[in-house]
């Protein structure tokens, strides 16, 4: 078979969708990141010493903002399923799992968000709180406190970037 696993084509899938709502909604050039965001991720952080900050911005995460979107960063998956239930009995691993991921390659005053698509459920979008973020909306959300990274706001995809599109441009271009 060729082009990848099927896992790796639905995530591929999944990352385009979001580059594309994103280019739509904004009118401006969002990408999916080539092999996803491993890049300077992970064991490969060290890579971020030798690049510059605007090659960094291109490989971190998942999707490539456009170059005034200095603090963007964007993990995103696509499941078949997940685990709602441990969201009200404490730690989730695989949310851990994934929040580690966003967070390995977030810088001081990034707008970090987890993307999230599954089989028959939805599509949410997970954003990791900032003292200074009081202005964003959450309607119909739940609080997830990060074991490693603090508290994160859970809500619709489409909620979320009908209420707060405007708010998530400004914070993620302030200087």
């Amino acid at each position: 078979m060729s082009g990848g696993s099927a896992s790796k084509r639905k995530g591929s899938s999944w990352e385009r969708d979001i580059a594309n709502h994103l280019s739509e909604l904004y009118g401006e050039k969002f990408i999916r990141v080539q092999n996803s965001g491993a890049f300077v991720g992970g064991k490969n952080s060290a890579r971020k010493q030798v690049l510059d900050q605007g090659q960094i911005r291109s490989l971190k995460g998942d999707i490539v903002p456009p170059s005034s979107w200095i603090h963007f960063n964007c993990e995103a998956k696509s499941y078949a399923d997940f685990p709602f239930h441990q969201l009200f009995q404490g730690s989730v691993k695989l949310l851990e799992t994934w929040v580690d991921q966003c967070m390995e390659v977030a810088d001081q005053g990034d707008v970090n968000l987890l993307i999230m698509k599954f089989n028959r459920k939805g599509k949410f979008v997970a954003i990791q709180l900032q003292p200074d973020y009081k202005m964003l909306t959450f309607h119909q959300h739940l609080i997830y406190n990060s074991i490693n990274h603090g508290e994160w706001a859970l809500m619709d995809y489409d909620l979320f970037w009908q209420h707060n599109s405007e708010i998530i441009k400004k914070l993620s271009q302030k200087n």
